[in-house]
């Protein structure tokens, strides 16, 4: 598909450059080792939209979703966060990707028992399990803008 970026300089035009180079589709093993493709919005974490998605693993588990929306609660003070609780977990990661949101906060059955959440992180897909009194530092140390600012100098 082809197309043209002008090199004038305008807000609208850095904005499509910086769009267009940043959203892509690749292709991913799936859980029955079939491959399948995600669209990820690859931008700077101090750039996305959204900093971080909180997902309860199951929406029909009060406990879950409760604990799911303090975490939600006490994020959203400091970042601008989505909570989503719609379809499988999977698809839920795909469309955090597909918007760039760079960490998705998982929140399960482990969860309860001992405060621990799982975040994936968007491009490498790797999870970890931390503490929920860790999240907001973790997310906060990628998405500071002080970080993008000090790479363009």
């Amino acid at each position: 598909m082809p197309y043209v970026v002008e090199t004038s300089v305008g807000c609208d035009r850095m904005f499509l450059a910086l769009m267009s180079n940043a959203l892509v589709d690749e292709t991913v093993g799936d859980a029955q080792g079939e491959d399948s493709t995600r669209t990820v919005l690859r931008i700077a974490p101090a750039l996305a939209p959204v900093k971080c998605a909180v997902l309860p693993i199951v929406r029909n588990k009060e406990e879950l979703v409760g604990k799911a929306r303090s975490i939600f609660d006490r994020l959203k003070l400091d970042f601008l966060c989505q909570y989503d609780e719609k379809d499988a977990i999977g698809r839920r990661y795909r469309r955090q990707d597909a918007i760039g949101t760079p960490y998705c906060v998982t929140v399960d059955f482990e969860t309860l028992e001992n405060d621990t959440v799982t975040i994936r992180e968007r491009d490498s897909m790797e999870q970890i399990r931390v503490p929920i009194s860790e999240v907001p530092r973790i997310v906060g140390e990628s998405v500071d803008m002080s970080k993008l600012l000090k790479l363009a100098q």
